[in-house]
């Protein structure tokens, strides 16, 4: 029985290993799969085999560049095998996007998000609504869909897609499954933002330096404020995403939208840099929502030598420096990817940054880590979103389909 069960993992874990490498690379033939799982050719025509059977992948022909000789046959995932939607919350609006099976973006749209004081009840009608939309724009049952994935800025359940808490609703916890029950069958996952475009700047360096990347952390700012690391544990990413912006910057300070009292993001997030702008008192009760183009002007005054919104967009970067550099003393020296729309007044905070950076101990033993500005966020999001939630698919079917062989 043990051996069974032994052999029935083994072939599994190899069918995910194909499935992988198609994925990353696209059409590949047999000897290019082998050469990048390592198994042996029978090991991938038996899996092959059993994938192509189940209409879980496909063959296709290319004919040589020179168009003579036998073409090669490609292997490749069925699009129509299934289907995912990613649903994007963010402060002010709700992106769903429907994907098939190979990572091909079929449709889109956003709606606007409600700030409706009914919260979370009126939200999760919303989304499903939303869900039931993308479906009925492409023509596609509620069968197809293989799994749901969202994203929200916040803490969620490291087991269920279960948001904790959010900026958004805050205390007021929502159990994605259990709202989406019995209407929809597909699996439901539900990821921190910042975890995900941890995951997929990851997953980026992996592509670029092999064995080489060690670690890499992401910093998003914008109305709140999120770390996400990723860092190497052996043939794996370990992705991680702390409550960085209601750690602790400075005891007994600005109220933040949590509720408590100096977090970072009461000093770094776009309400503080507001706040601090216009000299309102720190206990002031945060927005939950400030327009770019308010900061935009904020910005513009700082640039032409206003000293106190140049004093606010400081005493943002300092606040992020000094977490940044509790950071680096916990974990290790890593790259620092700055996201989100905050990157766009990022030569305001660039000082305070470098300067709350360089009060850590490691810092001034090893040199300022390498610090980038990564623009569109909205991108990372979305590819984060794919990687993770296209391989718990992968693994489902296999598992629940037995596929594969040793």
């Amino acid at each position: 029985m043990l051996t069974k069960s032994s052999t029935e993992l083994v072939r599994q874990r190899n069918s995910v290993l194909v499935l992988s490498v198609l994925r990353r690379h696209g059409a590949l033939a047999h000897t290019e799969i082998a050469d990048s799982t390592g198994l042996s050719s029978a090991t991938i025509s038996a899996i092959t085999a059993d994938l192509e059977r189940a209409q879980i992948i496909e063959k296709s022909e290319q004919q040589a560049a020179s168009g003579r000789g036998r073409p090669r046959v490609l292997l490749r995932q069925r699009r129509d095998c299934g289907y995912l939607i990613v649903v994007i919350i963010s402060s002010d609006a709700v992106q769903y996007s429907l994907v098939d099976y190979a990572g091909k973006l079929i449709d889109r749209f956003s709606e606007e998000r409600s700030h409706d004081p009914s919260g979370a009840t009126r939200f999760v009608q919303a989304v499903r609504a939303g869900l039931s939309r993308i479906l009925d724009r492409s023509r596609i049952t509620q069968e197809k869909v293989l799994l749901i994935s969202i994203s929200s800025k916040g803490l969620v359940n490291s087991t269920e897609p279960v948001l904790v808490w959010s900026p958004i609703f805050g205390s007021e916890q929502i159990d994605f499954e259990s709202a989406l029950r019995p209407e929809w069958q597909a699996k439901v996952i539900l990821d921190n933002e910042t975890l995900l475009v941890a995951a997929a700047l990851g997953a980026r360096e992996e592509i670029v330096k092999g064995a080489d990347f060690r670690s890499l952390a992401a910093l998003s700012l914008g109305h709140s404020v999120g770390l996400g690391i990723v860092r190497r544990g052996g043939q794996t990413q370990e992705i991680s995403a702390p409550n960085f912006g209601h750690m602790l910057h400075m005891a007994g300070g600005g109220l933040c939208r949590c509720g408590t009292r100096g977090c970072i993001e009461a000093y770094a997030g776009f309400y503080a840099i507001l706040r601090s702008a216009f000299e309102v008192p720190l206990d002031t009760i945060p927005a939950k929502f400030v327009p770019v183009a308010e900061l935009d002007k904020i910005a513009a005054k700082a640039r032409q030598g206003h000293r106190i919104p140049a004093f606010a967009f400081r005493q943002a970067g300092l606040a992020l420096g000094n977490g940044l550099s509790r950071m680096l003393s916990l974990t290790e020296r890593m790259p620092i990817a700055i996201t989100g729309p905050g990157t766009r007044y990022y030569d305001l905070l660039r000082q305070g940054i470098e300067e709350g950076l360089g009060q850590s101990h490691i810092v001034r033993m090893e040199g300022m880590p390498e610090i980038r500005v990564v623009a569109d966020e909205q991108i990372l999001v979305f590819e984060g979103h794919l990687n993770r939630a296209l391989s718990v698919i992968d693994q489902d079917i296999v598992v629940s389909g037995g596929q594969g062989a040793e």
